[in-house]
């Protein structure tokens, strides 16, 4: 598997950072080749892109998750990849992005690409957009602030948020 790492500094409070990465089904609002993210529950995710020139669909399974700190996954079918996104205060008003994804080039025209750099520069590009995304909305399109550890949901407490509104618990899913 290759791996890359990116990282970029948004001007924007950890929380509302993290709770606009909780949106996947936004992704295509900001990641170039994302045709459509479908949210099945609340560990598990249908993409559907463009790589390479070619129409692919993978689902993937959320690992780990905790609010303000890391969302983990890594895929349950199409081709192999997984990735970690870190959320890093660096003062009250502004986040250090760090994404790092592994994946499994698919046939020559992906292990071509993967040599020359493309992908990288792909995953760089997808980390800026997500900055200029998130900084000129200056808040977050919804929230899910649930936990998940080993593939699991861990339970909220009665009364805890619920809702996919900013600051809410729950993810919106269709």
């Amino acid at each position: 598997m290759e791996r890359i790492e990116k990282s970029v500094e948004v001007a924007c409070p950890v929380r509302t950072v993290y709770n606009q990465w909780t949106q996947f089904e936004e992704f295509p609002r900001f990641m170039a080749g994302v045709k459509e993210v479908k949210q099945l529950d609340d560990t598990h995710v249908h993409w559907h892109a463009e790589i390479w020139g070619k129409d692919k669909e993978w689902d993937a399974e959320i690992t780990e998750q905790v609010p303000d700190q890391v969302i983990a996954w890594r895929s349950v079918s199409g081709a192999p990849n997984a990735g970690t996104v870190r959320f890093e205060p660096v003062s009250h008003d502004r986040t250090r992005v760090r994404l790092m994804m592994e994946y499994e080039p698919q046939g020559t025209v992906e292990k071509t690409g993967d040599a020359i750099g493309v992908f990288s520069a792909r995953v760089q590009n997808t980390v800026e957009d997500f900055k200029k995304f998130i900084e000129e909305r200056a808040a977050e399109t919804g929230a899910w602030r649930g936990e998940v550890h080993g593939g699991q949901k861990t339970p909220q407490p009665e009364g805890g948020p619920r809702g996919g509104k900013p600051g809410g618990g729950g993810r919106t899913i269709r």
